[in-house]
């Protein structure tokens, strides 16, 4: 994560011919005289793009405890005594629950049904107390709780349900008679008093077995039984998303295929199957999340229909076409299985928008919803890495869908990344298959994103239209979220071929982080917008119906040739280097290093373990990722860099870097990479890395490669065994000033939406091409330091609204630095 380091002092800004009038002050940098000058041209009488009202939405992946513990309002953990070694090596049946007396998890006949496979044994006279997310159970003072249980007792007992934290009661105890078979048990509590510590204990006179112990909050979002957790909802409702893309992701396509049944042993590494997640919560199935926990599916399907209708959104469900990703990467060859999930998936579009007299449709009724979803679309598949493998499956999906819903906009995807063989690959068959639409997804540095504003323009206009499902530049500063919003005018001004778009992850519980960055942070206690948050915010509730065109000049490019130093690094991975040597393009010698002495010439990063060993510089740390070491002049340039290099052991294979001038901004060559499967070049910028091109191919144990790397100018060529692996050249302008503008066919406004990604102010001459405009606008501005970061505490990154007086159909405004600026400009 790029660090924070906050620089800021405040001012109010006057330009010559507007003044501006803030309910706030905005940050200005630290010298404030830095100002580089603009121009945007609008041309009001031309037609731009037509912008869809879904242009934009919010992808909802189970990851960093989005869902359990997260978004799902549930608030005890492990409720059904399933967790398991399957999902996480340090559970047990009783993770989360401490005992007092005897208890014991149980997996026999005695069970609550089929499908819950544990039940708590509990003795007499004995107690489980839960602990929940975090710190404990949250409960604010007089706020209602839920409780329930699934109880079974043939001698009857009486529980004693409490809640309290170590300073005593939250609570006023609840007793439950309980007697006989299984049956389900109430009871409500009110909050004495809040705690961040409280904990679930249910105690009991005589034996019994337990099921579902479960602590609601009364107050979920729109007061839905089995419901959500508000305060995060209302942050997803407030972003007015066009749709939701749910529930994954690598959740989708990873794990065995087949069902939750003693057929397959009761499998509990499963890709996500819609029908293990609906019906009655009790009756769900359990299973292991990729992510490395479990997965109680209380927050399922039928949930997700109801979220998404409940703010207005449009669901987009993704199936699993029986190709794994996610570094899996295997296709399934089982026509029965095949023929299962297709049928699976036909029945999800009738869950969805059957009568309620159909299958499926009654199953929704039942649940609570005799109306149809209204499903329009529906995606096969995600970040397939076979793309030939993947395609042919996603076919007879797509046949099979088209044959029986022909209005079904059935949606493909191009693999993991922006650009190489895997994507070539997918795009290829996409275009041939003339599919509607295809899932594109990558995280690159916030360099990548200034560079590929243009990236859209020329894709064919005729082809399949693209829906960026998962993007986010690799970090939560603001720096990311004003790299983001520069490539957003982007899709914008493309809309007619990108149709939908979406930042990921969306949540992340601060105590559970698998990914960084995400767009909504929180804890037990506690939510907060990320800067990346309030970006997507801005755009997402300002948007538009079509885009006016315009155009803006460009900030001067003082790019020069690639510069910096040699490395040698490793992931994973133990390997040998040997014979180093630099040479100038005049043919002199800059660095050689056959390693027969010591290893004086280069400088480490401090992890890893290097040593010379039989004349070579050997990484021998198999767990250590970036092992980098350094030689040689941040300075030069022009060069031919040749190494030999072997492997000895570990997961992936050499990281080979130049143009390094310190320890966040370097290229390298990564042979072996991603587990042994591709190789790429990988450039970071300020600690942040973007793929520029990527191959196929692993890199053998054992075996002496040699690796040639010729830096020209920007261009670099690169040789693998004496044979050209492959050349780019890193000449595209990392444009800090972008713009976009849009019209808003309800009020009439010219929305003028600019970017300005740089510590200098951007003094810019507004022509907005003869348009007859009131003299005042409603601003909005997102400003702040480019390392600030948004924390539960603290949040330098807040819109501010304002209003600009002197508006005409020519004016000059000054955008302050490190800015997202939104003007609203009424016409007359």
């Amino acid at each position: 994560m790029p660090s924070t380091a906050a620089r800021t002092r405040w001012r109010l800004g006057l330009t010559t011919t507007a003044l501006l009038t803030a309910t706030a002050l905005l940050p200005a940098p630290a010298h404030a005289e830095d100002v580089t000058d603009y121009a945007i041209t609008v041309d009001p009488s031309a037609q731009g793009a037509a912008i869809d009202d879904t242009m934009y939405g919010v992808f909802f992946e189970d990851i960093n405890r989005a869902a359990d513990g997260g978004l799902y309002a549930e608030l005890v953990q492990n409720r059904s005594f399933e967790y398991s070694t399957a999902d996480n090596g340090s559970y047990t049946p009783l993770t989360s629950w401490a005992v007092g007396g005897t208890a014991e998890v149980v997996n026999d006949s005695g069970r609550l049904n089929e499908r819950n496979r544990n039940y708590l044994s509990l003795g007499a006279g004995s107690s489980v107390t839960n602990a929940g997310y975090n710190t404990g159970i949250r409960v604010d003072q007089g706020k209602r709780y839920d409780f329930s249980v699934w109880a079974r007792a043939t001698s009857g007992t009486t529980l004693t349900v409490s809640l309290k934290d170590t300073a005593g009661t939250l609570a006023t105890a609840r007793q439950v008679a309980v007697k006989g078979g299984w049956a389900k048990y109430k009871a409500t509590f009110t909050a004495t008093r809040t705690s961040n510590r409280g904990r679930l204990a249910v105690a009991s006179t005589n034996a019994a077995a337990l099921d579902e112990v479960s602590l609601f909050p009364r107050e979920t979002y729109k007061n839905q039984p089995n419901g959500l957790r508000k305060d995060l909802a209302e942050k997803i409702a407030a972003l007015k998303p066009g749709f939701v893309r749910f529930p994954g992701g690598c959740l989708v396509n990873t794990g065995s295929m087949e069902d939750y049944s003693e057929a397959s042993n009761w499998q509990r590494k499963r890709s996500y199957q819609w029908k293990d997640t609906i019906g009655p919560v009790e009756q769900r199935a359990t299973n292991s999340n990729f992510w490395g926990y479990n997965q109680s599916y209380g927050l399922g399907y039928y949930e997700y229909f109801r979220f998404s209708e409940d703010i207005g959104a449009m669901p987009l469900p993704v199936v699993p076409a029986l190709v794994t990703g996610c570094g899996q990467n295997k296709a399934t060859d089982d026509e029965a299985l095949l023929q299962r999930h297709i049928q699976d998936t036909l029945d999800l579009i009738e869950f969805a928008n059957g009568p309620a007299t159909s299958t499926w449709g009654k199953v929704r009724a039942q649940m609570g919803h005799p109306k149809p979803f209204h499903l329009t679309h529906l995606g096969v598949g995600n970040e397939e890495n076979l793309p030939k493998e993947f395609f042919a499956r996603f076919e007879r999906f797509r046949t099979a869908i088209k044959a029986k819903y022909p209005d079904i906009t059935v949606i493909s995807n191009s693999g993991p990344d922006d650009a190489g063989t895997t994507f070539d690959t997918a795009w290829q068959l996409n275009r041939e298959g003339k599919v509607d639409m295809v899932d594109e997804h990558y995280y690159n540095s916030p360099n990548w994103f200034l560079q590929n504003n243009d990236r859209y323009d020329s894709y064919d206009r005729k082809g399949p239209k693209v829906f960026l499902g998962e993007y986010a530049s690799q970090g939560n500063a603001w720096k990311n979220g004003l790299s983001e919003a520069a490539f957003m005018t982007g899709l914008e001004r493309n809309a007619d071929v990108v149709k939908l778009a979406s930042y990921a992850p969306l949540l992340a519980n601060e105590d559970y982080v698998q990914w960084r960055p995400d767009m909504i942070w929180f804890n037990n206690r506690a939510s907060w917008n990320s800067a990346n948050y309030e970006v997507q915010k801005l755009f997402m509730t300002n948007v538009g119906d079509r885009v006016v065109p315009s155009k803006a000049t460009t900030t001067p490019n003082v790019s020069g040739p690639i510069t910096g130093a040699v490395g040698l690094s490793t992931w994973a991975t133990s390997a040998a280097y040997d014979d180093v040597k630099v040479t100038s393009a005049d043919g002199s010698t800059l660095l050689s290093d056959d390693f027969s002495g010591d290893a004086s010439k280069w400088t480490g990063s401090g992890r890893g373990s290097w040593s010379i060993q039989d004349g070579a510089y050997v990484q021998t740390d198999t767990a250590a990722e970036n092992t980098m070491v350094t030689a040689g002049d941040p300075a030069w340039k022009d060069y031919d860099l040749h190494v030999k290099a072997t492997k000895k052991s570990g997961k992936e294979g050499f990281l080979v870097a130049f143009g390094v001038k310190d320890t966040g901004n370097y290229y390298w060559w990564n042979l072996g990479g991603w587990n042994n499967t591709q190789s790429a070049i990988e450039q970071a910028v300020d600690g942040g890395k973007g793929t520029l091109m990527t191959k196929p191919g692993s890199i053998e144990t054992g075996r002496a490669y040699d690796i040639d790397i010729k830096v020209r100018g920007r261009q670099v060529t690169l040789f693998l065994d004496g044979k050209e692996w492959g050349s780019f050249k890193d000449d595209q302008p990392a444009e800090p000033f972008r713009q976009v503008v849009t019209k808003d066919a309800k009020t009439g406004d010219l929305i003028v939406k600019v970017v300005n990604a740089q510590s200098a102010e951007a003094r810019t001459a507004v022509d907005l091409g003869g348009a007859k405009v009131a003299s005042t606008a409603r601003v909005t501005t997102l400003a702040a330091d480019e390392d600030a970061v948004n924390t539960e505490t603290d949040t330098p990154v807040t819109p501010v609204t304002s209003t600009l007086r002197g508006v005409a159909t020519k004016f000059t405004h000054t955008f302050p630095a490190n800015s997202v600026t939104f003007l609203r400009i009424k016409q007359r």
